[in-house]
């Protein structure tokens, strides 16, 4: 069956015909679909300016002692945490649209965690730098 032949059974169903000729449902549905887009779009505003952020704030703290922080072992492991987070990141944003087309969700919620960790071990690595 061709995609154009699946289409055009969809177009036959009694759901798609009812949406399309139905005087509320398609303009309903429509405005559904942007509020979800609009509220996906803050979703991922917000976790972008809180990750600029921090960065932003923590490149400064840093621009304050450059030296004190090369020399110290628990900005150097901060550092090594920073990258796994990143990277983990790409992991699990990947886990997550593999699991959205319908893949296993175990490896999404094991990124999930390992993330919760690491952000976990950058706050105590952090806090270490700046008391110990």
């Amino acid at each position: 069956m061709s995609f154009l032949t699946f289409c055009q059974w969809i177009e036959t169903t009694s759901l798609s015909i009812a949406i399309r000729e139905g005087a509320l449902y398609y303009p309903i549905l429509g405005a559904l679909h942007l509020a979800a887009i609009a509220w996906f779009g803050v979703t991922v505003l917000i976790g972008d300016l809180r990750i600029l952020g921090i960065g932003v704030s923590g490149g400064l703290l840093w621009w304050a002692e450059p030296v004190v922080c090369y020399h110290s072992p628990r900005f150097m492991i901060k550092i090594v945490l920073l990258l796994l987070v990143g990277l983990n990141s790409l992991i699990l944003r990947n886990k997550v649209y593999r699991n959205i087309a319908g893949g296993n969700s175990r490896g999404a919620r094991l990124a999930a965690c390992a993330s919760m960790l690491l952000w976990l071990a950058l706050i105590f690595t952090g806090r270490g730098i700046a008391f110990f």
